[in-house]
């Protein structure tokens, strides 16, 4: 197969787009309907910080660093609409290696509707990096003022991607020398999973428009729960509870987590990458929302702005919520 060096950029391009049906050479950028505004997103994922391609398939890197971005619109209630990647290429991979990681981006935008597709390429000294920007539409329309006793909502199980990148780092020599163990791989196949090829759900910005639920407040949750917490304490002023006992988790968190002497509930506050998307349900839509969105778990509520943002055990008592990057008083 011609390498970069002999097919040049544009050519490269070109060849990526081939079959994808999207065109490469097309602007990205839209007009959005009236009683609409645009809502942009972007996400910079860094070989050696954000992942390592010792272990990472590339066509799932591709379509995780895709995801990231949406879970940024689908937290703005905005349906995708135009995404771009920015692919900074090291030496060491070739045209083989980059149609891989492209495969998953298209994947990706395919899945979630985005209209158009964009990509430029560009070398780099320090290893891979995958910069995406994404913009979609949110219709205007006024949503409900948050107000204490209103549901947090999450789509799908908390700490398992972080789980799963302990399976993966505990097994990173295996994986250098070849070796790796497929059995553990097998069983804690879905926490892996979790870690290499986050779920969203998929039109959700839609699907809540066509089912009249209107929610107070939308949080995409890829840092921990903790953090989405307290974000949602600054954007409403008021407080919020999570009960430990209401926390979905997937199967082999806990065999997992004894293994290594790790707690799942905290995977699940301060873990990271989930790719969840949490949203606070006004009491009055809670019987609505139950029946179009059952792959959504209740895990707790708004409170009074006294309360803080806490996490309450099965024994009743409330611990208060930290997380890195927050001060101390997580004001």
């Amino acid at each position: 197969m011609q390498d970069f060096d002999q097919l040049g950029r544009v050519e490269a391009v070109r060849a990526l787009f081939e079959g994808s049906g999207f065109d490469p050479f097309t602007a990205g950028s839209f007009s959005p309907a009236a009683g609409s505004q645009i809502i942009q997103a972007s996400r910079l994922l860094l070989e050696g910080i954000d992942f390592s391609l010792v272990y990472f398939p590339l066509k799932h890197l591709g379509y995780k660093a895709v995801a990231l971005a949406t879970g940024e619109l689908y937290a703005g209630l905005a349906e995708p609409r135009s995404l771009h990647v920015i692919l900074g290429l090291s030496a060491k991979l070739g045209m083989e290696q980059v149609r891989e990681l492209w495969s998953g981006v298209v994947a990706a935008a395919k899945e979630f509707g985005y209209g158009s597709v964009g990509l430029d390429l560009q070398p780099s000294q320090n290893g891979l990096s995958v910069a995406v920007s994404a913009a979609g539409e949110c219709t205007l329309s006024p949503a409900p003022a948050p107000a204490s006793k209103d549901l947090l909502c999450i789509s799908g199980a908390l700490g398992a991607a972080f789980l799963g990148l302990r399976v993966l780092e505990r097994g990173r020599g295996r994986f250098e020398d070849g070796n790796q163990d497929r059995q553990e791989l097998e069983r804690y196949r879905m926490l892996v999973g979790s870690y290499l090829k986050p779920e969203l759900p998929v039109g959700l910005p839609a699907a809540l428009k066509e089912s009249g639920v209107s929610p107070s407040a939308a949080l995409f949750v890829d840092r921990g729960l903790a953090d989405a917490l307290l974000r949602l304490r600054r954007s409403t002023g008021l407080g919020a509870k999570v009960y430990a006992d209401h926390i979905p988790f997937e199967g082999g968190s806990f065999e997992l987590g004894k293994t290594l002497d790790l707690d799942p509930v905290s995977a699940a506050m301060n873990g990271g990458d989930d790719c969840r998307i949490l949203l606070a349900v006004p009491i009055a839509q809670y019987e609505k929302f139950r029946a179009d969105f059952q792959t959504f778990d209740i895990i707790g509520h708004l409170a009074q702005s006294d309360v803080g943002a806490v996490l309450v055990s099965p024994d009743g008592l409330e611990h208060p919520v930290s997380a890195p990057g927050w001060p101390k008083d997580n004001v």
